[in-house]
């Protein structure tokens, strides 16, 4: 169920990181190597970006697949960029939201996507969107389980907690009133990258020169690409990527991550 990428270091055209790699992206749509669930995410794509200079990212979403959007080609040929995250969606169920239901979703200066599914939606969440305001609700931008998943995030990140401890203890709730999940989130900023495993694939690549990508799988057959084992927590920057097994979650998420040397 669909597939996502984030990407920070020197600015770069987007098609260099979601197009013209063998296996990016954009071939993931219809062609992913190590997708567990689904073979096609043709219900949507989108793509957030940080302007040099703007703290808030641009979006472009669309309800089709991407490779039928020649003005995305167009796009992603000239706009360049030093932090993106972009996702091509495979629809848990079918819905009316259409373009507003693909990722990024986005709020203030984060952009957020979920790779997975909630079992049971939307029953098993309904005790957990009653802690949210109703406002949050009603502001939700799809009606989707991505969208509520990214809502109680969210109210985490206002409330003050860092990008680790909010994915984190989302995830570990979501688990917990929806056994079976499968919770990979991928959030940024622009200048930090914070991601979860849990149920499906996820990658990252510290590449030099102040430079990583963390994805739903490898876009490419570089072997410097490293598989984050499933129920762990991922926090990346441009320089430095660390790893916190989620089942030996305490309060304090820096009690024992684990720091990957880059290459």
């Amino acid at each position: 169920m669909c597939r996502h990428l984030a990407f920070l270091g020197p600015e770069e055209p987007l098609g260099r990181l979601l197009v013209e790699p063998p296996h990016g992206l954009y071939r993931q749509s219809w062609a992913p190597r190590r997708q567990r669930y689904g073979t096609v995410n043709a219900d949507g794509f989108g793509v957030g970006w940080y302007a040099q200079g703007d703290p808030a990212p641009a979006r472009y979403r669309r309800a089709g697949p991407i490779w039928a959007d020649l003005s995305f080609a167009d796009l992603a040929r000239v706009v360049r960029a030093g932090a993106l995250l972009a996702a091509v969606r495979d629809a848990t169920l079918s819905g009316a939201d259409a373009e507003a239901a693909a990722a990024p979703f986005a709020a203030g200066r984060w952009l957020f996507s979920h790779n997975g599914a909630v079992t049971g939606w939307p029953g098993s969440l309904s005790a957990l969107s009653r802690t949210l305001p109703p406002e949050d609700l009603l502001a939700l931008e799809a009606r989707n389980d991505s969208a509520l998943v990214w809502a109680l995030a969210l109210a985490r990140l206002r409330g003050g907690d860092d990008a680790g401890q909010a994915l984190a203890d989302t995830v570990l709730e979501v688990a917990a009133a929806a056994p079976g999940s499968r919770l990979n989130l991928l959030l940024t900023d622009g200048e930090t990258i914070t991601a979860t495993a849990w149920g499906d694939t996820l990658w990252y690549l510290a590449g030099p020169g102040r430079r990583t990508v963390v994805a739903s799988e490898p876009y490419d057959d570089d072997p410097r690409w490293r598989e984050v084992p499933d129920r762990t927590l991922l926090a990346a920057s441009r320089t430095d990527v660390l790893l916190t097994p989620l089942k030996d979650l305490t309060e304090d998420l820096a009690s024992a991550p684990s720091k990957e040397p880059r290459p």
